[in-house]
């Protein structure tokens, strides 16, 4: 029986796994379809992490740095698993690369991918060039200044929206993103940290920065860092005659119509399914929950398992998650792929 795990996806989830699999002695062969590992946080340029306010590049790449220094770990970059044969304790997997990796068990870290906002129109993005996304600004903190890409000037006004792609059932995203919210309150302390002159508002249905989130981020955005947060539906973004963009729409609370000049509207885009999802699902034989994310098994004695026997599945390939609990997932499917291979090896003997 196969003495090795294959894991799929070296994002935060995806690099947890491996490294906690490692861990315990066993061997490791990890594929990822890019040729860098780090997932989102790093191949979409993400400047600091929340909660823990350490930049992307140096804790990802802590993680990034294990896993590649560990022998027990084989990577696989620029691949993706073609095929499929076998079941729990005998996978034969064939990778584009045209490796075989037989594998007793297999975990799937493969992520999501961002909300595309040209599915948005109305809010301007694609249309106006100093209407960003959130994904666009913190590349911007990591490099260390915030401007309009028309000019390059720097922003009087900064308008962050939120809810892109996100409780939206008129584009067919139906679900809460999670993160976003908390991720615009750091963005927000962000730019005033790099441009203390700029005004940054937030325009919002609901606040939901959860758990431990609202007093670091959301009242210390607001009472420190002197962030606006207005509940309000944005119906357009338009430009106004002076070049300046416009924000229209209704404040909720006052019930009054609003038209507000920005220098940079930035959407808060959600954490849609991997848009690979439909091909991943028929190679590996497992289910699709009907939003389009990879569907779980039963979760209270069967915890991180697939639809099918011997092949897990975590972090936001599950649905939209925080990084902190990608990497929690990550090691939990580690300990369920090696216990469970431990379990079969009784079995045959």
């Amino acid at each position: 029986m196969p003495d090795t795990v294959l894991v799929v996806g070296a994002g935060p989830t995806g690099l947890s796994a491996a490294a906690g699999i490692a861990a315990v002695g066993k061997k490791v062969v990890l594929v990822e379809k890019e040729n860098i590992l780090g997932g989102a946080p790093i191949i979409s340029g993400y400047a600091r992490l929340v909660p823990s306010g350490e930049w992307a590049k140096d804790a990802i790449g802590r993680m990034v740095g294990r896993v590649e220094a560990n022998p027990a770990v084989t990577i696989h970059k620029n691949a993706k698993v073609a095929q499929l044969d076998g079941e729990a304790g005998r996978f034969t997997a064939t990778l584009t690369n045209g490796q075989t990796i037989s594998a007793g068990a297999i975990i799937l870290g493969t992520g999501f991918t961002h909300f595309d906002s040209i599915n948005k129109p109305e809010w301007g993005f694609g249309t106006f060039e100093d209407v960003v996304t959130t994904t666009q600004v913190e590349q911007m903190v990591a490099a260390g200044r915030i401007a309009c890409p028309s000019d390059g000037r720097v922003p009087e006004r900064v308008a962050i929206l939120l809810c892109v792609g996100s409780r939206d059932r008129q584009i067919g995203r139906e679900w809460c993103s999670k993160i976003c919210c908390t991720v615009s309150t750091n963005l927000a302390m962000e730019i005033k940290e790099l441009s203390p002159k700029t005004d940054v508002f937030i325009y919002y249905m609901d606040i939901r920065t959860f758990g431990l989130y609202e007093d670091k981020f959301y009242w210390k955005s607001q009472e420190e860092f002197k962030t606006k947060f207005v509940k309000a539906r944005i119906a357009e973004v338009t430009r106004a005659p002076d070049g300046r963009l416009l924000l229209k729409g209704e404040d909720t609370l006052v019930k009054r119509p609003i038209v507000i000049p920005m220098d940079l509207v930035v959407h808060a885009i959600g954490m849609d399914p991997n848009l690979e999802n439909p091909q991943i699902a028929k190679v590996f034989g497992v289910g699709l929950e009907r939003h389009g994310f990879l569907d779980r098994g039963e979760h209270y004695t069967n915890t991180f398992s697939s639809t099918r026997r011997g092949i897990y599945v975590g972090g936001a390939a599950l649905g939209p998650e925080d990084i902190d609990s990608s990497i929690s997932h990550g090691l939990a499917m580690a300990l369920r792929a090696v216990g469970d291979l431990g379990a079969l090896d009784h079995q045959a003997a």
